[in-house]
């Protein structure tokens, strides 16, 4: 959730308050992160195989490739 979008009727305390939620929720992913990092490991894995494939078929399905590279880029956004 970006910070830097807010309307610009906002008032300095909406902002505070804003800006400590972002921090708060991020702290929050951080935490789960460090509790179960394998699976951001297996998320890693995924996009990495995905990554490799979509080179190797690069020349021969460049449009298969893409796909295969957005389906990676996406798969941390679950």
């Amino acid at each position: 959730m970006p910070t830097l979008r807010q309307p610009f009727h906002a008032s300095a305390s909406e902002s505070l308050v804003d800006a400590l939620k972002a921090l708060f929720d991020e702290t929050l992913m951080l935490a789960e992160a460090l509790l179960s990092p394998n699976k951001i490991i297996g998320e890693v894995e995924q996009m990495r195989t995905l990554q490799v494939a979509a080179d190797n078929i690069e020349a021969a399905d460049p449009a298969q490739a893409e796909a295969l590279r957005s389906r990676a880029s996406r798969i941390g956004l679950r």
